[in-house]
């Protein structure tokens, strides 16, 4: 498991936002979380982390829910920073504290290629395209 539970779910509860966005409404956090299979307060948690991060937006009231302005502007990057930061990327796949190109552990060297690929893959995958993705091969997400 390359990322957290937390933020598998935020990037289906995102592109599920994206989704309902383009179809001009706002989901409510009921509504995500039955789409994305998640428990409604589990769900919660981690839409405010998104909005307060600004990957999302939220509205109150009656018309109300979660949107996202520009989902073109919105890269996988964006979420998995929001949510679990860039461990994935810079910490030691052996849990080291000291590890880098000048002292590496017995993987590093094997794996930081695999790190920069998957940096690289998650900065180009917006959810614009991973909404036009679900579109055509209309899979969703539980």
């Amino acid at each position: 498991m390359l990322l957290s539970k937390s933020c598998e779910y935020a990037i289906r509860a995102a592109v599920y936002v994206a989704y309902t966005s383009n179809l001009g409404k706002r989901a409510g956090i009921i509504e995500i979380a039955e789409a994305i299979g998640s428990p409604m307060h589990f769900t919660g948690k981690i839409l405010q982390a998104l909005s307060r991060k600004q990957v999302l937006s939220s509205a109150k009231g009656p018309n109300g829910g979660f949107y996202i302005d520009d989902r073109h502007s919105v890269f996988l990057i964006d979420i998995v920073r929001a949510i679990d930061g860039d461990e994935l990327f810079t910490a030691c796949v052996m849990g080291l504290k000291s590890c880098s190109d000048a002292g590496p552990c017995p993987l590093h060297d094997q794996i930081k290629p695999l790190k920069s690929q998957l940096l690289a893959e998650f900065s180009r995958k917006s959810l614009n395209e991973m909404v036009k993705e679900y579109e055509q091969n209309r899979y969703f997400l539980k």
